[in-house]
């Protein structure tokens, strides 16, 4: 049985800001959420706050926030920590999109805890934190040699895989809205088996499967 925690309070997206970042690899927190917030229902008003785009409004009768750092993604921590302390959020209320580099393009996990894996933008808000035990969202972008890591998280993908990406961006998304409506372990159960490079017909049949219809889960 997995031990209970408080509900997610606090989503956070990773990227790093500026157009000659967008649609990069290394900014799919970003890309997840502006998809989430098309998804939840009501009004999102957007702010400015802790160094960050903050984007407000209540779900299921809770108040939620949903956080983009525009600090660049390694000094991510700043933010999040800046926030988390302003809005009294415990470290167990939040959850961070990021991309990961030990997943294939098309692949989702969702774990709370864990090492950063050589993310620097996990490791600030570890550090920054003081604790891992936030819940993580990862987004497979692949392995490429140590010595391109840079250009390729930095850049985007083309041609077929962009689109298996784009799928996995979107059951992502939908993995968010499960966590804040059912917790997470049965996000868990449903999206962490989810791969986009199944094809289009079974991607949709998994990601019908891997939440409840858009109007139950958001209602």
């Amino acid at each position: 049985m997995m031990m209970q925690h408080e509900p997610i309070s606090l989503v956070v997206g990773l990227g790093n800001p500026g157009r000659e970042y967008a649609g990069s690899r290394h900014n799919a927190g970003f890309d997840v959420l502006s998809r989430v917030l098309t998804k939840l229902p009501g009004d999102f008003a957007e702010t400015h706050r802790a160094e960050s785009r903050c984007f407000e409004g209540r779900f299921r009768g809770r108040r939620i926030l949903l956080q983009m750092p525009l600090t660049y993604m390694n000094a991510s921590g700043l933010a999040v920590a800046g926030l988390a302390r302003r809005e009294k959020v415990a470290t167990e209320a939040i959850l961070v999109i990021s991309d990961d580099l030990d997943l294939p393009p098309g692949r989702i996990r969702v774990r709370r805890g864990g090492s950063a894996a050589g993310h620097h933008g996990i490791e600030s808000i570890q550090n920054e934190l003081g604790s891992s035990s936030f819940l993580r969202l990862r987004v497979g972008i692949g392995h490429v040699d140590k010595h391109d890591t840079v250009d390729h998280v930095l850049t985007g993908f083309t041609g077929g895989t962009a689109a298996i990406y784009q799928a996995a961006l979107d059951a992502a998304a939908e993995a968010v809205t499960v966590i804040l409506a059912a917790g997470e372990e049965r996000a868990m159960n449903r999206f962490n088996t989810f791969d986009a490079n199944a094809g289009k017909d079974e991607v949709h049949n998994q990601t019908a499967q891997g939440a409840p219809a858009t109007n139950e889960v958001l209602s």
